[in-house]
């Protein structure tokens, strides 16, 4: 997998649907507020790049919203039919 470098942070690429991973659009969009998540979610909507934070299902900041075993039902309703996207993993 790649291992991805933002800030003092190491992610890896676990999944990357149609290869649409691209480093240099990541980084002008991500911020310190993902900071904390234990996944990066990126998805593509009308050629435009959005980002949402997971944690682990274990972490204590976990919700229903942002659990990570919630990911699909995020992306059956609120991603575009066949929309290209990616995951990031946070490696501690």
């Amino acid at each position: 997998m790649k291992k991805i470098i933002i800030d003092k942070n190491s992610y890896e690429l676990i999944k990357d649907n149609d290869n649409v991973f691209n480093y240099d659009e990541f980084l002008d969009k991500v911020t310190d507020y993902f900071e904390p998540f234990d996944y990066i979610f990126g998805d593509y909507s009308y050629d435009k790049l959005r980002l949402k934070g997971y944690y682990d299902s274990n972490n204590k900041k976990s919700n229903n919203i942002n659990d990570i075993k919630t990911l699909n039902i995020y992306i059956k309703d609120y991603c575009a039919y066949g929309a290209k996207w990616f995951l990031l993993k946070k490696i501690k």
